[in-house]
């Protein structure tokens, strides 16, 4: 599979003709729209943007969902602020015998019952920004062992060309305090099964 990850907490997914682009709010921070009219969108809390974009299919709530032989199940979780929207949604994707969590702006502790509802991760996309507007390093952390990936990519962190509401840390202390085997990407990913390791490793995205 490709993955492209363009700055917040916007990824795309691409897999067998079929893309899903996660968390599209680019166009509010300085950025441009990723989605596409044809592509799957997935959006992990409800307020992340005012009108979801002209996609083929968007998801925003709880649910187990099919899209082209991928399977995606979206769960429902406490949002890291709350106020007017005190549930956000995680989503675990299986493509390509690859299990990937992709996690919002949420609290960093899990209940039980959501971890189940979860269960197996490979790839865990996980805010690491902080300054009370998502997670931090140490809440990023705390929820990666928790859920227990074998790879670990951090989201929404500083990102040149993007006016965050709140600004962002760099990703440099989460990657300190991990204290893992950790690699940078330019450009897309590339991901394969075998790519992944028994041990718990790291892939950044290069600030551009």
């Amino acid at each position: 599979m490709q993955i492209d990850f363009f700055g917040a907490n916007c990824l795309r997914l691409k897999s067998n003709g079929t893309t899903l682009v996660f968390d599209d709010n680019l166009a509010s921070l300085g950025g441009q729209v990723i989605a596409g009219k044809d592509d799957i969108v997935c959006l992990t809390n409800d307020g992340l943007i005012a009108e979801p974009p002209a996609a083929k299919i968007v998801f925003s709530t709880p649910g187990s969902y099919e899209v082209s032989e991928i399977l995606i199940d979206a769960v429902r979780v406490d949002s890291f602020i709350g106020g007017d929207y005190p549930h956000a949604t995680v989503y675990k994707v299986v493509c390509e015998d690859i299990n990937l969590a992709v996690v919002g702006h949420i609290q960093p502790k899990l209940s039980d019952a959501q971890l189940e509802e979860l269960g197996l991760v490979d790839v865990l996309f996980v805010p690491v920004g902080g300054n009370g507007y998502t997670l931090d390093a140490v809440g990023a952390l705390q929820l990666t062992k928790s859920i227990d990936p074998k790879l670990v990519i951090p989201t929404h962190y500083e990102q040149k060309g993007l006016k965050y509401e709140v600004p962002q840390q760099s990703c440099e202390e989460f990657i300190k305090l991990a204290a893992c085997e950790t690699s940078f990407v330019e450009g897309g990913l590339r991901l394969k099964r075998n790519d992944l390791s028994e041990q718990l490793s790291l892939k950044v995205f290069k600030n551009t």
